[in-house]
């Protein structure tokens, strides 16, 4: 009896923590499943390597009854897509191809892992996009441009003898929310990623991926020609140019039968491009998309360009790419920012979607946090990517929204596709903050299907990474699904943008002029402040952006009583004393919407406090760390921003909100050392 007493004793002395969890499983932890089913409950024909992974993932987790995987032909119009249907004794998930078998199988795990009914299931599944797609920003020296959760995932220099059990883990993350391609190196490329050693690489990397049906693709330096082989120079109509890409084409297909194609960076923030030639980017993007023709790849030329221009720079894409409609091969796909400026926590959508009558177009969002706090705030982006994707932009008539204009239903392409750059680095939980993953689940649900809501999406998230216990659930799904916004309202409210520091765009620095400097890198070019009010004017006595925006979009932004307030200082100088909606003056409004995202976060502290009973105790202290974090630093943003633009305003604070705590000219002497960015 002495002895039992004693390992008891021993027993609730040993820390909570040895039960901890590093969130290294994502939402694929199964903590309550031993083992799953007997390999006798599959059945199954043929043996293919994503079938092998499909009754791999039954056999370790499913709880549930007999399953079959049928390929079925018939099922062709279904791309990627599955059928799950049940009867009294088994389920069958059927589809054309192996790997919509796997999807299906990762589906009814979802089901088990969220409690959901499994009894008379009927479901039909067919994927919103053909390409699914994660842009890696990751340098061959390990470093990852604008990555917060450590170095790249790829080790270069071990490859290809050496490889990372996490490169299986990763694709099967993927493959488990339907992501099917990925671009494995930064769009600011190093030509080097074309050497043949490199390619070899490469390789070892699409053959683990794919039988998680992930294809690979690789950005790609437009000066690779003249760097590499040292050509006279990379003009997309030298013959000599055509050739070597056509040679390196061949080259990248011997290597990888199933290569998906080049991600382009073109004349943009100094890279090389076809205009250093005197050409478009339609004769970059077809010189290329030519060479991978005979092979099935695509080209994916991204919009995002702004050079030194006394233009507005949220016109700049619109102004390049339009004149180009129709000019693109079919197989080159535009790849446009979902706002003009740059992955702002909100900006107005591009204007260029749409206004490609003829050429395909696709979303790229941003899942790595670079301008929303990086991974220490908790910022749930599903509802960010839903404003954008839902967003109505009239080209096509009422109702042509940005996901039915990239998806193929107004606009019938040889191929659709969406992409995110993706927040994926080499620590434990993968990407820096916990929270930071249900981003990365959001964006492949989300591509998968854009027409789940960010709440389900939460939800589903929450249940297979914590816990389906109501009591966690819920609280934590209202933190998630107000912290886009609250992050909105302690940086930027009411639609400015872009008030970041220089460099490292993590805290606020609305006083930047860089003198001397492009004026579109300083902050003062975007907010405009001065004693009469704040905000860009892009009215027609402005910058004229609005007339970018297809009827009735290009009055309504053009007119501020009908702006939505929540972007009125986006397309107006606003007066510091113009009444808003609600009564109050915008200078009030301002400051109201500061102390608002400050007052959320320090109720996500403690609505995250009383959730420790319910999570491991790694975790639980982690968060809880980084929402310290995050409540200081929205104080920081508010007094900053307040301190500085109450020069101009010439009003008080409010009295019934928080008092700044932070002096205006100490404020200006913080500089971040953040490591290195460009």
């Amino acid at each position: 009896m002495q002895n039992f007493k004693a390992y008891v004793l021993i027993f609730l002395l040993i820390p909570f923590s040895m039960f901890a969890e590093d969130g290294s499983q994502l939402w694929l932890r199964f903590p309550n499943v031993k083992n799953g089913i007997s390999a006798d409950k599959i059945i199954s024909k043929g043996n293919n390597p994503t079938i092998e992974i499909a009754k791999n993932e039954l056999t370790n987790f499913w709880q549930g009854q007999t399953v079959e995987l049928r390929t079925d032909k018939a099922l062709k119009n279904q791309k990627d897509g599955y059928t799950i249907k049940s009867s009294s004794d088994k389920i069958t998930i059927s589809s054309s191809k192996e790997i919509g078998l796997l999807y299906g199988v990762y589906h009814i795990l979802r089901l088990q892992q969220t409690k959901s009914n499994i009894n008379n299931l009927n479901i039909t599944e067919k994927p919103s996009y053909d390409v699914r797609i994660l842009n890696h920003w990751d340098n061959l020296d390990g470093t990852i441009e604008r990555g917060y959760a450590g170095y790249s995932l790829w080790k270069w220099e071990d490859l290809p003898n050496k490889i990372s059990p996490r490169y299986k883990e990763y694709a099967r993350a993927n493959a488990s929310i339907g992501i099917n391609s990925v671009v494995l190196n930064n769009v600011n490329a190093s030509p080097n990623i074309l050497r043949k050693d490199y390619l070899d690489k490469v390789k070892v990397l699409a053959d683990i991926f794919r039988p998680y049906g992930i294809k690979v693709y690789l950005s790609v330096n437009f000066a690779s020609p003249k760097v590499l082989s040292g050509l006279e120079n990379s003009d997309p109509l030298n013959k000599n140019v055509q050739k070597w890409w056509k040679d390196k084409a061949s080259e990248i297909y011997q290597t990888i039968p199933d290569f998906g194609g080049f991600l382009v960076k073109a004349n943009s923030e100094g890279q090389p491009g076809p205009q250093d030639y005197g050409r478009t980017h339609a004769d970059g993007a077809n010189m290329m998309a030519d060479a991978l023709k005979p092979y099935g790849g695509n080209i994916m030329w991204r919009a995002f360009v702004y050079s030194p221009s006394k233009e507005d720079r949220a016109k700049q894409a619109y102004l390049e790419f339009v004149p180009l409609d129709g000019k693109f091969r079919d197989n080159v796909i535009v790849q446009i920012k979902n706002g003009p400026i740059d992955f702002q926590p909100r900006e107005a959508f591009n204007p260029l979607f749409g206004a490609l009558k003829k050429t395909p177009e696709m979303v790229e969002f941003q899942i790595t946090q670079e301008y929303l706090g990086f991974s220490n705030h908790l910022a749930f982006l599903a509802p960010l990517f839903k404003e954008v994707l839902d967003s109505d932009t009239y080209s096509d008539g009422k109702g042509s929204t940005i996901a039915k204009l990239t998806d193929g239903t107004l606009r019938k392409n040889k191929f659709t596709a969406i992409s995110a750059v993706a927040n994926i680095g080499e620590d434990k939980n993968w990407t820096g903050h916990h929270f930071a993953q249900a981003n990365w689940y959001a964006f492949g649900r989300l591509a998968w299907n854009h027409s789940l809501s960010s709440e389900q999406i939460a939800d589903e998230w929450i249940k297979m990474t914590f816990t389906d216990n109501q009591d966690f659930v819920k609280p934590v799904k209202d933190i998630m699904l107000t912290s886009r916004e609250s992050v909105v309202d302690y940086m930027m409210p009411l639609g400015l943008h872009h008030i970041f520091a220089s460099g490292h765009h993590y805290g606020p620095e609305p006083w930047g002029d860089y003198k001397g400097g492009r004026p579109d890198w300083s902050p003062v070019y975007y907010h405009q402040a001065n004693e009469k009010g704040i905000g860009f004017d892009r009215t027609k006595s402005g910058s004229n952006a609005v007339s970018q925006y297809f009827p009735p979009l290009d009055e309504l932004y053009g007119n501020i009583k009908t702006t939505p307030e929540n972007l009125i200082l986006w397309f107006h100088h606003v007066p510091w004393d113009y009444k808003m909606k609600d009564g109050k003056m915008l200078w009030e409004e301002l400051a109201y919407k500061y102390d608002s995202g400050v007052k959320n976060v320090r109720e996500y502290q403690k609505t995250w406090d009383k959730m420790q009973t319910y999570v491991d105790s790694e975790r639980f202290a982690h968060v809880q760390s980084r929402l310290k974090i995050q409540t200081k630093d929205a104080v920081w943003w508010k007094d900053a921003c307040l301190l500085y633009f109450q020069q101009f305003s010439k009003q008080p604070i409010p009295y019934d909100i928080e008092r700044p705590v932070h002096e205006l000219e100490d404020l200006k002497k913080i500089k971040l050392n953040m490591g290195h960015h460009n």
